[in-house]
């Protein structure tokens, strides 16, 4: 897989580099701000590239702004952005378009290599990832309580495996279960929470992300 990363952590930047090329990959660039990403990109687009939200100068949203026009000029490219921060607004951009390829995991998340590298592979594939920590804030904030209190523990465990963006093939793997009774719990999920159906994976993930965050 080729990549690019941009963090402006240094000491950060440098410790992604090593665990990437470790593993087999090729890091195409190495940046520690927004403007240099879109100009690396620009001159040869990666597989995937690596964003942090919040880079120099002011370290708001740089990085978001980077990586939404990323989506909009370079498609094909993934994008897996960083945040220290669970921070909704971002998420919900990010998703606003197009839910191939994309994901919003927390830094912390680095620190636990196989899901990591996991969710750079989902992103490469044209999956969508979501940190499970936004999901469990979204689970915990939502205004539908009364819809989320129609389903069993298993469909609440299915909806939240969901909305991190797992297909039913992974879905089956964790719980130990036969993938068609993953897809009889997500029909379940959908119908008692009156989400329209959708073979497709991202946009199933999309359809759950928006009834969890409104």
């Amino acid at each position: 897989m080729r990549l690019m990363i941009a963090e402006d952590s240094a000491l950060l930047r440098a410790g992604l580099v090593r665990l990437l090329e470790d593993e087999g990959h090729e890091v195409t660039a190495a940046v520690g701000d927004a403007d240099a990403l879109l100009a690396a990109v620009a001159t040869g687009p990666p597989d995937v590239t690596v964003v942090d939200v919040r880079m120099p100068p002011s370290h708001t949203d740089e990085g978001l702004r980077a990586a939404l026009r990323l989506r909009a000029e370079h498609p094909q490219v993934g994008v897996l952005v960083l945040s220290q921060y669970v921070e909704q607004r971002y998420a919900t951009e990010l998703l606003a378009a197009d839910t191939r390829g994309v994901g919003y995991l927390l830094k912390d998340r680095i620190g636990r290599v196989e899901e990591f590298l996991s969710a750079l592979e989902r992103v490469h594939d044209g999956g969508t990832v979501f940190d499970p920590e936004v999901v469990r804030r979204l689970l915990a904030r939502t205004r539908h309580t009364d819809d989320l209190d129609l389903l069993t523990d298993r469909e609440r465990t299915v909806l939240t495996l969901m909305a991190q963006g797992h297909t039913n093939t992974a879905i089956a793997q964790r719980l130990f279960v036969s993938r068609s009774a993953v897809e009889k719990h997500t029909n379940a999920v959908f119908d008692k929470l009156r989400l329209p159906r959708d073979d497709g994976t991202n946009r199933r993930v999309l359809a759950v992300l928006r009834f969890l965050g409104s």
